[in-house]
């Protein structure tokens, strides 16, 4: 995979990534979905902004995808997106105050190195 190939690849990723901000966002504004009010819950995420634009993010990831899928293989980009799992915990973390338990901060190193052996060329 070259430079210009894994930051489009990061590119999608990061505005992926971004798409689960704006829709955790939109979540939290509309509040615990049950039995009772999931119906209009579903009417309100045509109304939320943060819901939209989360949307919008993941349509925006799909292309930047799509765009890697044609230059690399999927055996290497598959695995290689799995970094937006680092940063939708980073992003748990710093934004949403959610913690970061030993373990899981152990599975994060695992995919790092995985994603590490996936794309190293030589």
């Amino acid at each position: 995979m070259s430079l210009s190939e894994f930051l489009l690849l990061l590119a999608s990723i990061l505005v992926g990534v971004a798409g689960q901000f704006f829709l955790k966002t939109g979540a939290l504004k509309l509040g615990r979905v049950d039995t009772s009010n999931a119906f209009s819950h579903v009417l309100s995420i045509a109304t939320t902004p943060e819901l939209l634009i989360g949307l919008a993010c993941y349509g925006l990831a799909a292309i930047a995808y799509i765009l890697v899928l044609t230059r690399v293989k999927l055996s290497i980009v598959g695995p290689a997106a799995s970094l937006s799992y680092i940063f939708s915990v980073m992003l748990g973390y710093f934004i949403f105050r959610e913690a970061i338990t030993s373990l899981r901060f152990l599975g994060l190193g695992m995919i790092v190195a995985g994603v590490i052996l996936v794309i190293w060329q030589k």
